[in-house]
């Protein structure tokens, strides 16, 4: 008999390792002469008299390090590493601000100022390199309107991120008060040449949702972020201060869209995404002998049709192959609404809504953030088999009422199924592995 957990944890453990991230930024960048090779495409900075980096997220430090190693020695960049936690090997000419995830605090507003200030002083004659990866909506942020106070934005985050909404719905908000998201970097460096440099794993067209997409045009509208508060009920949760403002949306300024200037002179690329996530974990199952299929339908869905339709897929693949061992990798975020005052994530309320519908047979569930942390939790995730159910039976513990209560964490303390890695300084949002015998 496999034990399926251990399985599934190997799985976990391997595909993490694979998506390191320097050594990832050791991979995808190189630099021949004055050209910086990312992907097979070529730029040039030599023409350039200056070269800035401006770090954001879980991942700063190491694309910083990435890209001064690729620069050096004939080539230098200075400028700004904003991370949830502070670094000792932080390049020399970068300044470290460490900032609040997931709700932005006094540090994420000081990083919003210094990279402003940092871009007004760019023109024609610079190169700004933005480097993004996960958690910097909440570590980057700065008012469109001076009058909005940091307690409003950390009460706005906190409704927003809490009301059940997707990340594209989220960011429709937020985008429309900051002077930094939806491509309002981009409008700071004005004349400068941008080049954004991204780890994640959004689908593609969808990558202004890295980072709030600050150097992007933003596809989304006032109109959009007022339908999303109508949809959840929100505006009631909101300050006065942000709440009058949505009530009279025709004051509020509008985000850039493509053809603002600013992106004439701005190129993106995607250096750790999707398919780097899929791939190491699809070969870590086939190398465990499991016929491995992976699936990302269920993005931004609610937490139980996800579960319901991924077990749907294992149960499937496996009446198709009853003779093997089968797993389902899928990636991407769920919505898990917060309905109590427990400890908990999304991951960790993906294989907990997996209890009860697992119960009894071959199969185990594993979900964890690939950044090392879901949630309001410690934990990277959780991982369940056929026999949780009846272990926490046994204790007392009932996955109904912790799921109510959105303590999803407590509930796989007490049965040592909780996964703790500790923050990895990555970010490709979740990973789930779905094995059946």
């Amino acid at each position: 008999m496999v034990d399926l957990k251990q399985a599934a944890l190997e799985i976990a453990r391997k595909t993490l390792a694979a998506i390191d991230i320097p050594s990832a930024m050791r991979r995808k960048l190189a630099r021949a002469g004055s050209f910086i090779l990312v992907n097979g495409a070529q730029f040039d900075i030599a023409p350039f008299h200056r070269i800035y980096a401006i770090a954001i997220g879980k991942a700063s430090v190491a694309m910083a390090r990435g890209i001064s190693d690729a620069l050096s020695p004939d080539f230098h960049a200075e400028g700004i590493i904003v991370a949830p936690s502070s670094a000792e090997n932080v390049p020399p000419g970068f300044r470290h601000i460490v900032a609040g995830h997931p709700v932005p605090d006094e540090g994420s507003f000081s990083a919003g100022r210094a990279i402003l200030d940092l871009l007004a002083t760019t023109d024609e004659r610079d190169l700004v390199l933005f480097l993004l990866s996960g958690g910097g909506s909440a570590l980057v942020e700065q008012p469109l309107d001076p009058g909005v106070s940091l307690a409003d934005i950390q009460q706005l985050n906190r409704s927003l991120v809490t009301c059940g909404a997707s990340i594209d719905e989220i960011n429709s908000v937020r985008k429309h008060l900051s002077a930094v998201k939806g491509g309002r970097l981009a409008v700071a460096a004005g004349a400068a040449m941008k080049i954004t440099l991204g780890i994640t794993d959004v689908p593609d067209g969808q990558e202004s949702a890295l980072a709030s997409g600050p150097t992007l045009p933003d596809p989304t509208t006032v109109r959009d972020a007022c339908e999303v508060i109508a949809r959840y009920d929100l505006l009631s949760k909101f300050s006065a201060c942000i709440k009058t403002r949505f009530e009279n949306p025709d004051s509020i300024p509008e985000t850039p869209k493509a053809e603002d200037p600013a992106f004439a002179r701005a190129e993106f690329q995607i250096v750790l995404g999707r398919d780097d996530l899929f791939h190491p974990a699809h070969h870590a199952a086939e190398a465990a002998k499991f016929i491995a299929v992976c699936d990302n339908t269920t993005d931004n869905w609610p937490v139980g049709r996800a579960t319901d339709f991924l077990l749907a897929q294992l149960a499937a693949l496996k009446k198709a192959n009853p003779d093997r061992a089968v797993a389902v990798i899928a990636d991407g975020e769920v919505s898990s609404p917060v309905t109590g005052n427990g400890v908990g994530g999304r991951n960790l309320a993906f294989v907990l809504d997996c209890v009860g519908k697992i119960a009894g047979q071959g199969i185990a569930v594993l979900s964890l953030g690939t950044d090392g942390i879901d949630g309001s939790s410690p934990a990277a995730g959780a991982v369940a088999d056929g026999e949780t159910l009846a272990r926490a039976q046994a204790q007392g513990l009932d996955p109904a009422d912790y799921f109510r209560r959105s303590d999803s964490y407590t509930f796989f303390q007490k049965l040592d199924d909780a996964i703790l890695t500790g923050p990895t300084g990555n970010n490709l949002r979740d990973l789930r592995i779905l094995i059946a015998e």
